[in-house]
């Protein structure tokens, strides 16, 4: 259930049906302000009665039963699309954002050059797993808390905020001293224990869709992490598993127009992930910039033939500028913005 408040309504208005919400056992009431209006989303087993109830509060508009399980991060709820900022950078406006690293942070000369390297080809964002969730146990795992201080040595090196994955509830206050944006990846997406925690922290969210996820079951987990009280959260389509066996992932660009018509949440989309072959990385990235994708997540690697983890989707630095490249004429014709090359490119 949602309330609307009227044009104008007071903040003393809102406060009181605030409180009348939350003297009832087991209701949170949320506030979302919007430019024109103030909506309160009502959490908690609705009664018939508590509509009547509400619509008698001065400065209430309507309230609305919200017909979609996932309240908070419907559309309903938060009617003007939710910006998340990390530092200067804003991913949920008109600019599409790349973050862009190694799959793993495997030594500090690999990081280092690679964050160089993204930055001077217009990367705002750096990647790289510290901690790394894998299919078989004798694969490599990452360098762990080493890897969170290589990454930390090159945000100070380069000024790009650092996203990074935490696997385990445990861990989330070890990255999030660390990583300015936590990535939550498809394995994860209904470890429900991790996604209340990281509902806790004052650092935005990246959550991914895992790999047989629904829609509404993602947004029904991104529900545990607003539902916490963090209400920064990116939703990350990165492909799903289907009978084709060529590429890694099957990419649901759908799900951008999709994401973009039920929830205020920013998208991105991830085509490393999304195709494993590294030649189909930048067709699907700039696909995915036409379909409506506020930003990107790329895998690159100096390297990528001697890669510890996902070589064969990654790109090289040099494919990477001309991937980015692409980026900015598709989403220019779209009317949105790219961040320049820092450096020019040698010819």
């Amino acid at each position: 259930m949602i309330v609307v408040m009227r044009h104008g309504a007071t903040e003393e208005e809102i406060q009181r049906v605030v409180a009348h919400i939350e003297s009832k056992p087991d209701f949170r009431a949320h506030i979302s302000r919007g430019v024109e209006r103030t909506v309160i989303g009502v959490l908690g087993q609705i009664y018939p009665e508590l509509k009547d109830e509400l619509e008698t509060f001065p400065g209430v508009a309507e309230v609305l039963r919200v017909s979609k399980p996932y309240k908070l991060s419907s559309r309903e709820f938060h009617p003007d699309d939710t910006q998340v900022r990390v530092g200067d950078v804003v991913i949920g406006n008109d600019e599409v954002v790349v973050m862009a690293g190694p799959c793993s942070v495997e030594s500090e000369k690999q990081l280092l050059e690679t964050a160089q390297a993204v930055k001077a080809a217009g990367a705002r964002i750096l990647r790289g797993g510290a901690f790394k969730p894998r299919t078989s146990p004798y694969s490599f795992q990452g360098l762990g808390v080493q890897g969170l201080r290589l990454l930390a040595k090159a945000r100070e090196e380069t000024g790009l905020p650092i996203i990074t994955e935490v696997m385990t509830a445990e861990d989330v206050d070890l990255v999030a001293t660390y990583a300015d944006i936590l990535q939550i990846g498809a394995r994860n997406v209904q470890n429900f224990k991790l996604l209340h925690a990281v509902g806790k922290v004052a650092k935005p969210v990246l959550l991914k869709r895992g790999f047989a996820t629904t829609y509404e079951e993602w947004l029904l987990a991104a529900e545990y992490i607003l539902a916490g009280g963090n209400k920064q959260v990116i939703l990350c389509e990165r492909g799903i598993r289907t009978f084709e066996t060529y590429t890694r992932n099957t990419l649901d660009l759908a799900a951008v127009p999709v994401i973009k018509r039920l929830s205020h949440l920013p998208i991105i989309v991830d085509p490393s992930h999304g195709t494993g072959k590294w030649h189909l990385v930048t067709p699907m990235a700039l696909a995915g910039v036409a379909a409506g994708a506020h930003g990107l997540l790329i895998e690159v690697h100096p390297n990528p033939d001697q890669a510890l983890s996902d070589g064969a989707q990654s790109l090289t630095p040099e494919n990477f500028r001309k991937l980015m490249d692409g980026v900015r004429a598709v989403a220019g014709a779209l009317g949105k913005r790219v961040a320049p090359p820092s450096q020019p490119v040698a010819v």
